[in-house]
């Protein structure tokens, strides 16, 4: 559980399908033990319980794929009418994640413009309005869901919603920047959606900072969505105000990084039968999602991919020198090898004398979050 602005967020997106059922049965109990605890600490009046969802809760028929035709997921509607309604006793708002970027990426027919703000040649029409992004259409095709379960007027958060800069084709900086500059030029409008006009939306923006070591079973842009690189460095002008006001977002400051060496392939090795193994073993113990197809370092020659997986691996051992050995295929060197977007990193230091700047560099984060988000 996580409390953030007046709400206990209790467990995330529980009922996704891949988790076979794994939290049906469980998350409503938790849900209302949470908002009973809150209730019993005197504080039910100022922090709601609520359970953050995957829009994959609700849908529309293939029959009829417009957003009024929204309703909850068959195999799990009685069980969202019953959490709406306690959501609506208790005075807590419906919690979604809403991610156009997958909508892009799991539909090779989606049209790209519909997951941005700029405009589409071929609008969504439904009952005469026109959808022009995925992102107001999955959000009043909820609204619809809601109607359709008596609470039509509840209060809806989007807890999440980003785009990813690496790992995917349709993941990188450009297309981030395009995504965010028309979401909070959007969202400043207050224009709301078609079912919901003119409302102030209340959005959280993921993520902070990259995460090397998340699970990638979703995809490889899993670890990329950060709004800063893994060391505090921005990766793009953003206009938190929505009014024209872009700008590079602070980098942290003071951040302490290991020697400027790498690991790279050996131009003397001569027994490359060895390289794949050796190459699979280190992206098995280091984040290689750079170097997917149409990601930041798929442009590089073979060699140039097996330097930089040599390198993931020496920079995640905080350069430990027999971990850029690789059976004598590789060696350290002090050359930069990174070319274009893609960036052969150096590790922040980790000794146990920076595990403090460390500990400041985080709350340094969320300081410069907080204050660009006011």
């Amino acid at each position: 559980m996580s409390v953030l602005a007046g709400y206990a967020a209790v467990g995330n997106e529980p009922f996704l399908k891949s988790y076979n059922d794994s939290f049906t049965n469980i998350t409503f109990p938790a849900l209302k033990n949470i908002q009973n605890a809150l209730n019993e600490a005197g504080i039910g009046d100022v922090i709601k319980a609520t359970v953050p969802l995957n829009g994959d809760v609700y849908d529309s028929p293939a029959s009829n794929p417009v957003p009024s035709a929204g309703e909850f997921r068959a195999d799990i509607r009685d069980l969202m009418a019953q959490i709406v309604e306690f959501f609506g006793l208790n005075g807590a708002p419906f919690t979604v994640n809403i991610y156009p970027f997958l909508s892009l990426y799991g539909n090779s027919d989606f049209p790209i413009d519909f997951a941005f703000f700029d405009g589409t040649s071929a609008p969504v029409v439904d009952n005469g309005v026109a959808y022009t992004n995925v992102f107001d259409a999955n959000f009043d095709t909820l609204v619809s869901a809601l109607r359709k379960a008596g609470f039509g007027d509840l209060p809806i958060v989007v807890g999440e919603v980003g785009w990813p800069t690496d790992g995917d084709v349709n993941a990188n900086v450009a297309m981030a920047e395009r995504f965010f500059g028309g979401l909070l030029k959007h969202l400043a409008a207050k224009s709301g959606t078609p079912l919901r006009p003119n409302t102030e939306m209340q959005v959280y923006l993921f993520g902070l900072v990259d995460e090397d070591a998340k699970s990638v079973a979703p995809g490889n842009f899993e670890r990329h969505w950060g709004l800063f690189t893994y060391d505090g460095r921005p990766k793009f002008a953003v206009d938190f105000s929505g009014q024209g006001q872009n700008g590079m977002p602070v980098g942290a400051k003071g951040v302490q990084y290991l020697p400027t060496r790498w690991c790279a392939l050996n131009p003397a090795a001569t027994d490359l039968g060895k390289l794949a193994d050796n190459v699979n073993f280190a992206c098995t113990y280091a984040d290689c999602t750079a170097l997917g197809g149409g990601c930041s370092c798929d442009a590089l020659d073979a060699s140039g991919k097996a330097s930089y997986a040599f390198n993931a691996y020496f920079q995640a051992q905080s350069q430990n020198e027999e971990s850029c050995y690789f059976q004598g295929l590789a060696m350290v060197t002090t050359q930069n090898n990174s070319q274009g977007s893609c960036n052969f990193t150096i590790q922040i230091a980790s000794s146990a004398a920076s595990t403090s700047r460390q500990a400041r560099l985080v709350v340094l984060l969320l300081a410069i979050a907080a204050e660009l988000l006011m």
